[in-house]
């Protein structure tokens, strides 16, 4: 492991120069629960304040969504795929040694799960799951179209809004890993984070060739990793 961490700090710093470096400590803009309120009150302006309503899960919220809800189907988006895009500084990182987490950047589709909320209880769901996805306001919420067996139903869904600092298209394998190996923040390693998405997905039935092919590597340099330390 610590051959892999040792990689990790030279991926990081070698590319200070482009897009694949982070942005600096100091660029994080936390958001606080007012910002959070006013972009809550913009996104669910159409909705009449008594319907239920469905949200997308593409990452973590397959495996953990923590909120109540009445019906989960198998959901398709098109327009947008499922990459490990975007710098984690708080969920999966720090500021000073970030991860990566997963967000919807634009091309191709992505299956998922849609989760219907019940009307009486979007209000309580609303902020909690605001301070979860949006600490920084890296997504763009968005309704969506999401196909599933039974019809289509207009689906909240965060996706990645590519102006932000924290966007980082087109990383390398070995860059990926690394960086990867690296990610520890409030809610636990990066690494766990994307193999638990990986497994959940093999779960659901759900086919995502490069996830799938990332968390092998994942997994053989952690044991390659743990083999030269031992």
């Amino acid at each position: 492991m610590e051959a892999v961490l040792h990689s990790s700090a030279k991926v990081v710093n070698a590319a200070a120069a482009s897009r694949e470096s982070p942005p600096p400590p100091e660029a994080l803009r936390v958001r606080d629960a007012a910002w959070h309120e006013a972009s809550i009150h913009k996104t669910l302006s159409g909705w009449n304040g008594r319907s239920d309503v469905w949200i997308f899960g593409y990452g973590s919220l397959i495996w953990r969504p923590e909120f109540d809800f009445v019906e989960a189907r198998r959901a398709r988006i098109h327009g947008y795929h499922r990459s490990l895009c975007l710098w984690s500084r708080i969920n999966r990182g720090t500021p000073d040694c970030p991860g990566l987490v997963f967000s919807l950047d634009l091309g191709g589709s992505c299956t998922g799960r849609a989760y219907r909320i019940a009307g009486a209880r979007v209000a309580a769901i609303m902020p909690r799951l605001w301070a979860r996805e949006m600490p920084s306001a890296a997504y763009i919420p968005r309704w969506l179209n999401c196909h599933t067996k039974t019809g289509v139903v207009p689906g909240l869904v965060f996706t990645m809004d590519r102006t932000d600092r924290g966007y980082v298209p087109g990383l390398s394998l070995e860059q990926t890993l690394a960086i990867v190996h690296q990610g520890h923040g409030r809610y636990g390693r990066c690494l766990d984070y994307v193999l638990q998405t990986a497994d959940a997905l093999v779960a659901a039935n759900i086919n995502d060739p490069r996830l799938q092919a990332l968390a092998r590597a994942l997994r053989s340099s952690t044991t390659t990793a743990a083999h030269e330390s031992s």
